[in-house]
């Protein structure tokens, strides 16, 4: 926007009892920024959310002079007398919609705050829409700031400190949540924060970028990066309130667009033409680099004094590495402080969107969403800012998957588990023990990364959030995918915690990928089921219950790829993301390996190349892998299985 629109929308408001300039956008009765038609629900939530709270905005300068804009909701009735605590959310998706005569329809992270009463702040984070300075990506964590030097803790106490001294009718305690990118800001700003900051909640929150969103295990992730930075990586070049329209497929099969797409280095050639900032620094940094590691919150999350929650879901296809070690780089890091884990078997952001009573054909018996907003995120938030009573959080409330209910646990992992190792075995078998005899056994498949594997049977356009409980049969039956399984178990078999992967494997070409996926497969039969329930778990169904990915040139270092010798058995370990889930007696255990997963991964030529992004079409060739299964090369998969005492039943 010019610099004189922008100086002729500036108004002053005045807040009554107290004299506080405020900067407002009058935005709406001028009609420079023209708003998406709003649904008729949209429109009555607006209406209800005015009719509670007043609305003001306000450029609130940082430490180095830049100015970010905030809208603050403010509750009616608002007085000496009755003061409300705040609580703010940092955004890079911005703040809309501009205009303090326009209003949210949502405030909070459930309808519920709303009613309660707070003061409710957006802000738009440096860089984006309206808010002065340069965005940057995840930016790094300044450990010692000097003088004007900044970060998103520094910005976040900047902001609270200015919000103390200007809003009124506040009670001097403030709250702070985000959802996904949110979450990063969120976390950040825990850090060094102000004293008035008492309670934090970080929301499927980017820990670091280089796992979360963006790779697995060093395996790119393809549809998901290609189209997120096809919209919001186009750089602003002034301020505004106007969004990047994300990229256009124009085809409904993702799968056939990256397919014909060709090797990595076609989607700027072809589509983003060198426009894409984020996407120039994933090409020029295809490994575990000093770009990547300063972009580690992790070993910063120190200093932390407020009350933390970290919500995260089982099934969150872009963020679940980032609240798993995100609560756990705080508990390691603030002993004393009040530190929870909060896991349920929802996809991205499912515990503020619907039910949380399904996923895809997967059915958790109860409306999981309304029962956290109600039990957990509320009280969480009232006992810390408003002094309620204690919520009687565990150190982990998670949802335990195949049983359907909720767990409640000291420490996370629990403490009650055993390391035991399900072993690969002849004629597709899955066993607690070990190989015997010395022959070195093994299965071999194909990889074509002309015919890579579907990570889901959907035909979709964007990345699929219910793939993660899906049924894997549709890969089962391929040749290029190894199935294992155990007998039917003749009791409950409840795995808690991380897994950790180690298989011997040799290959034709220099490099590979290995999915492993970890599955829950139903009875052939099942007549003890109603109609509905059989529909929903049809007889053999295999629920994905994990799958994780690993680019096999990183498996000495993530900094320094290295190719594979043809033919010669080499070890892949890595860890995989935790399970909280119970199969159930007369289930079976399955695992499934794989080599492809697209396009939620990219394909890996499978010949090694110094990055990635550079392969040409050349490079992409059949290999032959081999998964070996013997006493000298025992291919496995170790996880932790909960023993006595169970843990309690959440109410």
């Amino acid at each position: 926007m010019p610099a004189r629109h922008w100086l002729a929308l500036l108004v002053v408001r005045t807040v009554t009892a107290r004299t506080v300039p405020m900067l407002v956008l009058a935005t709406a009765a001028l009609g420079l920024f023209a708003a998406p038609p709003a649904r008729a629900e949209d429109h009555g939530r607006a209406d209800s959310i005015r009719a509670r709270y007043a609305k003001y905005e306000y450029r609130i300068p940082m430490r180095d002079g830049t100015h970010l804009f905030t809208a603050v909701y403010v509750p009616n009735g608002a007085s000496r007398r009755q003061t409300y605590p705040i609580l703010m959310t940092r955004t890079p998706y911005s703040v809309a919609p501009y205009g303090a005569d326009r209003y949210r329809t949502t405030l909070g992270p459930a309808a519920a705050f709303e009613r309660e009463g707070f003061i409710f702040v957006w802000q738009d984070v440096r860089g984006r829409y309206l808010s002065e300075g340069q965005f940057v990506d995840v930016r790094p964590h300044v450990p010692r700031k000097r003088g004007k030097s900044t970060d998103e803790s520094s910005d976040t106490y900047d902001t609270i400190a200015w919000l103390l001294e200007n809003v009124p009718y506040h009670n001097g305690k403030v709250g702070l949540w985000g959802l996904s990118y949110g979450g990063f800001y969120a976390a950040a700003g825990a850090i060094d924060s102000h004293p008035a900051l008492v309670a934090v909640s970080p929301q499927a929150p980017i820990a670091d970028w280089f796992w979360d969103d963006m790779h697995r295990h060093g395996a790119f992730n393809l549809a998901l990066t290609f189209l997120f930075f096809s919209g919001f990586g186009v750089p602003r070049e002034s301020l505004s309130v106007e969004s990047p329209k994300r990229f256009d497929m124009q085809t409904p099969d993702s799968y056939q667009f990256f397919l014909d797409l060709g090797p990595l280095a076609n989607a700027d050639a072809r589509h983003f033409h060198g426009k894409i900032p984020f996407w120039n620094d994933l090409v020029a940094h295809p490994n575990y680099d000093t770009f990547w590691q300063a972009r580690n919150l992790l070993p910063h999350l120190d200093h932390i004094k407020s009350a933390v929650l970290t919500v995260g879901g089982w099934f969150d296809t872009e963020d679940l590495y980032g609240p798993l070690q995100t609560y756990a780089a705080v508990e390691r890091q603030n002993p004393g402080i009040r530190n929870t884990l909060i896991m349920g078997p929802w996809s991205h952001g499912q515990w503020i969107r619907g039910k949380g009573d399904t996923l895809g054909s997967a059915d958790f018996g109860t409306a999981t969403s309304d029962w956290y907003q109600e039990h957990v995120a509320l009280p969480f938030f009232l006992q810390h800012l408003k002094g309620a009573a204690d919520a009687d959080l565990p150190e982990a409330l998670v949802f335990e998957t195949g049983a359907n209910r909720w767990r409640r646990f000291d420490s996370w992992p629990p403490a009650a588990t055993t390391s035991r190792r399900l072993y690969f075995q002849p004629g597709g078998k899955l066993d607690w023990q070990a190989p015997a005899g010395a022959e070195d056994g093994g299965d071999t498949y194909i990889s074509d990364p002309m015919k890579p594997v579907p990570y889901t049977a959907d035909i979709a356009s964007s990345w699929s959030a219910t793939y993660m409980t899906e049924d894997q049969r549709f890969a089962a039956r391929r040749p290029d995918v190894l199935v294992y399984r155990t007998e039917p178990l003749a009791a409950d078999v409840t795995l808690a915690g991380p897994l950790q992967a180690e298989l011997f494997v040799s290959t034709t070409g220099t490099d590979a990928d290995f999915v492993v996926k970890l599955i829950d497969e139903y009875p052939g039969t099942l007549p003890a089921l109603t109609e509905a329930e059989k529909k929903a778990y049809p007889g053999g169904r295999q629920m994905l219950v994990r799958g994780e990915p690993f680019r096999a040139r990183f498996r000495d270092s993530y900094e320094t790829p290295k190719p594979f010798t043809p033919g010669e058995p080499t070890r892949v370990a890595f860890r995989i993301n935790d399970v909280m889930h119970t199969f159930k007696r007369g289930h079976r255990i399955m695992l499934q390996v794989q080599s492809t997963w697209f396009p939620f991964i990219d394909r890996n030529p499978q010949t090694f190349v110094p990055s990635i992004f550079a392969a040409t079409a050349a490079d992409f060739v059949v290999a032959t892998h081999r998964l070996h299964r013997s006493q000298a090369h025992p291919s496995r998969l170790e996880v932790r299985v909960l023993q006595e005492p169970p843990g309690a039943t959440a109410p």
